[in-house]
């Protein structure tokens, strides 16, 4: 085995984190999390709605102190606040004249700021840091089952009603004059994107899962006019970003979560940068080139090929 190590230095540095259960569990339980991400990536990314997951998920913050200081488990109180940061935007959103993206700025900091005053002053094993930036080295095993238990019931819906959801996310509209009922997706998409920022919680904390949810998608949107192409890409892209910054983060000693966005957002530069179609070489290409007719095409393409 010495002379394995010594003569193949990568099989070492592959293999030395699978001696330890702790990093066995931390890698396979990322890569779910980025499975269950790069799926709802790909609606929030087609719908525009960055910016609402990033309010969910700072929403979440009192959620999550009340739950461990009432020692229950931290899904629910994750997913209660969440859920009811979403409607509070909606109702405030129809009841003055303000846009959305003011209503979202007003509503999701100050759920976050409650969670900061919390915090503060209500006992508990809570710590700030591994609510804001993740801690799935330490997970436990009642938060595994709490983050496998909201990931699988967001891929399930999203498997169920995944036409319903990509023609609402494309155009409401035509989704609402073919019959569809569009408030019922709002909700929909809302609840499992809540459900997604729980189970993302212990991977990459607050800050950082807002990454997960936006830029797999935005990859694959780069790679491909195709849904299910985009939905491949932005898998692989999320996965393997898990899996490698699990091992980084054991390696030089950093912050695992921190790891896994720094290589996502790696990759996203990549594909901003060498898209075959939508990257910056392509473009400059096609400058010189003359125009394509074909290019018009692409947004009626994603959807015809569902």
């Amino acid at each position: 085995m010495n002379r394995l190590v010594v003569a193949f230095p990568f099989w070492h540095w592959l293999v030395e984190p699978l001696q330890y259960e702790f990093l066995i569990r931390a890698i396979w339980v990322s890569a779910f999390v980025g499975l269950v991400c790069a799926v709802l990536s790909c609606y929030i990314t087609l719908k525009g709605w960055s910016l609402m997951g990033d309010a969910i998920s700072h929403a979440v913050v009192p959620g999550v102190v009340l739950a461990y200081a009432l020692n229950i488990p931290f899904a629910i109180g994750a997913f209660t606040f969440g859920f009811g940061a979403t409607v509070a935007i909606g109702y405030v959103k129809s009841k003055t004249r303000l846009k959305e993206d003011a209503v979202i700025g007003i509503v999701f900091t100050g759920f976050f700021a409650l969670g900061l005053v919390l915090v503060t002053k209500i006992p508990s094993n809570v710590d700030l840091f591994h609510i804001l930036f993740g801690n799935v080295l330490g997970i436990s095993q009642q938060d595994i089952i709490q983050t496998l238990i909201a990931g699988s019931i967001t891929l399930i819906v999203i498997l169920l009603r995944r036409k319903d959801l990509l023609l609402f996310c494309f155009d409401p509209n035509h989704a609402k004059a073919i019959g569809l009922r569009t408030q019922v997706m709002y909700y929909t998409l809302l609840s499992v994107l809540a459900l997604t920022i729980v189970a993302a919680l212990q991977t990459a904390g607050i800050i950082l899962v807002i990454s997960m949810l936006v830029t797999p998608g935005s990859i694959g949107y780069l790679l491909s006019d195709r849904f299910d192409h985009m939905l491949w890409y932005s898998v692989v892209s999320s996965v393997l970003s898990c899996v490698l910054g699990t091992y980084l983060s054991y390696h030089f000693d950093v912050s695992t979560g921190g790891m896994i966005v720094v290589i996502l957002t790696m990759l996203f530069v990549i594909a901003m940068i060498c898209a075959p179609k939508y990257g910056i070489l392509a473009q400059e290409w096609r400058k010189r080139s003359g125009p394509n007719p074909e290019d018009d095409e692409n947004q009626t393409v994603v959807v015809d090929q569902v």
